[in-house]
């Protein structure tokens, strides 16, 4: 079952900022899909612990983590601010480009993407959003299932993405664009669920 539709209409960032903040949305191509419900708290626990791995990974370091709500503006070109029709909320990104970074998020793709599914958000982050970070040169896209204790690994290989990579939830497994992350999967599990 897909995200339920705001409406019909052809949406933009200026309008995004318009709407009450009781109900978050996430904008691709203008179509604006209403985020889940907060997720289960296995998938904070997790998140959390993916993304301080990470941040203290990258300690010292240019790149930067950041964990939703915090909004990824995507634009095609050099469009104003307010004509940016794609704005996500990923799970957890990391930026390098400092350049990317203003006081309201991100604008562009980031380095590296983590979603973290859910049985609502499943097959939105697996189609819609895996194309959406294909086409924006997201450089690595990972997927986590923690039910199934599987994460799909993406790759930018020659302007698209390659065939995934599967991994199981166990032992370490590196962030392929950035060596210096490895998440230790059985720390991260070890106290979720």
């Amino acid at each position: 079952m897909g995200l339920a539709l705001r409406d019909m209409q052809h949406h933009t960032y200026a309008d995004y900022l318009a709407w009450p903040e009781d109900v978050r949305y996430e904008l691709i191509d203008g179509i604006a899909y209403a985020m889940a419900p907060a997720p289960l708290r296995v998938h904070q626990e997790l998140l959390l612990e993916l993304a301080s791995q990470t941040r203290n990974a990258l300690e010292g370091r240019p790149c930067r983590p950041f964990i939703a709500p915090f909004d990824v503006r995507l634009p095609r070109a050099d469009e104003a601010e307010r004509d940016i029709d794609t704005v996500v909320q990923p799970d957890l990104v990391v930026v390098c480009d400092r350049a990317k970074l203003d006081e309201r998020g991100c604008r562009g793709a980031p380095d590296w993407v983590v979603e973290i599914l859910s049985p609502s958000t499943a097959g939105h982050d697996l189609i819609v959003k895996r194309r959406l970070y294909e086409r924006v040169g997201v450089r690595e896209y990972w997927l986590v299932h923690p039910v199934d204790r599987i994460v799909t690994v993406y790759h930018q290989q020659g302007g698209g993405f390659g065939a995934p990579d599967i991994y199981e939830l166990k032992e370490t497994l590196a962030v392929g664009i950035l060596p210096e992350v490895v998440i230790d999967w059985e720390r991260a599990l070890q106290n979720v669920g």
